[in-house]
């Protein structure tokens, strides 16, 4: 967790602070303020100096939410930027532009151009590996008739049958023109080759760009590119290739036409002409949504036609992709299935099996780490047989819960740790600060607390026995609240070290209205007399109450939304 997280993780939420929402209305958030008003103004707390002292800290940043969400154009800002963008460069960004709308066109601008100064400055370097195994000999022994027969050997015969490593770097010139170098070496039974291309991309418009190649490699190349969009919803990409040989000039063109369909859905219709994959015509269809990708297409043309399906479900709840596909053409029949996991923010892996006829049964693992990619093709057998099928299936499947068990996790849990205690010795000071604003928050409270908890008791209303906040004891869907509190109002302080559960009994009775409680869909953090106990993990808030003279109780996750009371929080039976 880098010094810039740790910061935001510690930001004021003015709406938090307030307890409106972000849709609260002028009205609501000048009640807001007048409560919090009478509850904090220092003149109330003047005949103690140090309640005083923190009364007038407290009031302070109450005022300065208020002032902000009050203000049309400070709370657009706030909005778009966040806090940061109250200071010096949000004031200006104000007098350039009047409405909420201008100001998030202009933040967009500031931000396109600081990607394009970071773009001057990176080489985006792009790689892949692809090393092709033979394991035919796992499961079929092939002999060739003029062979001598000797013992079999126990080791199958496993063998490198092809590599290729292709390398990209880009050198952006200006802010129109990016050059890229690009090579690639391969090798297929002994036989190698390898090419090495330069280009020149420019963006000649925000509606297109163009593209020069010249490449060496077998004979020179000459390439050329363009890119236009015809419409909000259609482009067109076209191109064409002169590859010199030693039997004379052999031309290519491909041109592509999309049209987005809806939001979801684009089709594509692509024309290759020359070349050595002969001439064909492609009309593709493509549909994403949260959960699915589909892809369709249908191909006509020399020396292939095929057609071809394949569907991705996302799992994002698990960092996981499932995919299916099936092709079929006139150079046979492929099924595929297989799975994309996802490791670290940047890096992922994948295996999938092939099934083919003429081509068999292959096995296909790759590894892409940020912008660089490693893929193992393994062929284990030239005919689709059940042994393959299920060894293919079931050893990565295996492999993968070992190395996860193993070695993953720990190195997960084990990174989690670290960046915890990274984050808490980072912010220690600041959260020794938000420690004690938060008990004298309290103490403010007191007064308030005693008033409200009096009122709902006389009317036999919303009264809060006991309010936990922090992190849920291991197995357990709640905090153990016990006993009503001893009156401290918070929990027992421990030196050099932060409880990871805090009472707030006496912050949540004094944001009860009307015997109703309302919190929102937010952090509870930034609440009055709250804080974060426990920085980068997991925080519940268990609230017990009596309301009619029922005792309730519920446990909720920190950033849902609660409302108080409700019928499905009553404990019946209470003997």
């Amino acid at each position: 967790m880098d010094e810039e997280g740790d910061n935001l993780l510690l930001e004021d939420n003015y709406y938090q602070l307030l307890n409106v929402s972000k849709t609260a209305p002028p009205e609501e958030i000048n009640s807001a303020y007048r409560r919090f008003s009478r509850m904090f103004h220092p003149d109330k707390h003047s005949t103690d100096p140090n309640k005083q002292k923190w009364a007038e800290q407290i009031f302070n940043k109450v005022k300065e939410a208020y002032e902000v969400l009050s203000d049309s154009h400070k709370r657009a800002i706030y909005d778009t930027l966040g806090k940061r963008g109250l200071e010096v460069e949000g004031w200006e960004v104000i007098f350039r532009t009047r409405t909420p709308r201008e100001i998030r066109e202009e933040y967009e601008r500031l931000k396109r151009e600081r990607e394009e100064r970071r773009l001057q400055q990176s080489a985006n370097p792009r790689g892949t590996i692809t090393l092709s195994v033979n394991a035919t000999d796992m499961f079929m022994k092939y002999y060739d008739e003029y062979e001598i027969l000797e013992e079999p050997t126990i080791i199958p015969n496993i063998e490198v049958s092809g590599m290729t490593i292709q390398q990209s770097i880009d050198a952006p010139v200006t802010l129109r023109n990016t050059m890229t170098l690009s090579g690639n070496i391969s090798t297929q039974n002994g036989i190698g080759t390898g090419s090495v291309n330069v280009c020149n991309r420019n963006l000649s418009s925000e509606k297109g760009w163009t593209e020069v190649e010249f490449g060496i490699g077998n004979g020179p190349l000459l390439g050329f590119k363009i890119f236009r969009t015809l419409s909000r919803l259609m482009f067109l990409n076209c191109g064409t290739v002169l590859q010199f040989t030693p039997r004379g000039i052999s031309p290519s063109l491909i041109s592509t036409m999309a049209v987005q369909l809806d939001a979801h859905s684009v089709g594509y219709l692509t024309y290759r002409a020359g070349g050595q994959g002969g001439s064909s015509m492609t009309s593709i269809y493509v549909r994403d949504s949260e959960k699915y990708h589909t892809n369709t297409a249908v191909q006509i043309g020399t020396p292939h036609s095929f057609i071809s399906f394949n569907i991705m479900r996302k799992l994002p709840q698990h960092d996981m992709k499932l995919r299916l596909a099936l092709k079929l053409g006139t150079f046979g029949a492929i099924a595929e299935y297989g799975a994309e996991k996802k490791v670290s923010q940047n890096s992922s892996v994948s295996a999938a099996v092939m099934l083919g006829v003429p081509s068999g049964v292959m096995l296909k693992l790759k590894w892409t780490c940020s912008s660089q990619t490693i893929v193992v093709p393994i062929h284990l057998c030239e005919e689709v047989m059940p042994s393959p099928v299920f060894y293919a299936t079931v050893v990565p499947l295996i492999s993968w819960l070992v190395l996860k068990k193993i070695i993953l996790d720990p190195i997960a849990r084990e990174r989690q740790e670290r960046d915890r205690q990274r984050s808490m010795e980072a912010n220690y000071e600041r959260l020794q600060e938000m420690q004690r604003q938060a008990r004298a928050t309290i103490e403010l409270m007191r007064e308030t607390y005693s008033r409200i908890r009096s009122d709902e008791e006389k009317t036999k209303g919303l009264v809060i026995l006991r309010a936990l906040y922090g992190k849920l004891p291991q197995n357990s869907s709640n905090h153990e609240v016990g006993a009503e509190p001893s009156g401290d109002g918070n929990s027992p302080e421990t030196p050099n070290a932060f409880s990871e559960v805090i009472d707030v009994t006496i912050p949540i009775q004094c944001l009860v209205k009307d015997s109703r409680l309302e919190l929102l869909e937010a952090s509870k953090s930034e609440l009055p007399g709250f804080y974060d106990p426990c920085v980068g993990d997991d925080k519940h808030l268990t609230i017990q109450y009596m309301f009619h003279n029922n005792l309730h109780c519920c446990t909720v996750p920190d950033s849902h939304a609660l409302v108080l009371p409700r019928n499905n929080h009553r404990i019946k039976n209470r003997s």
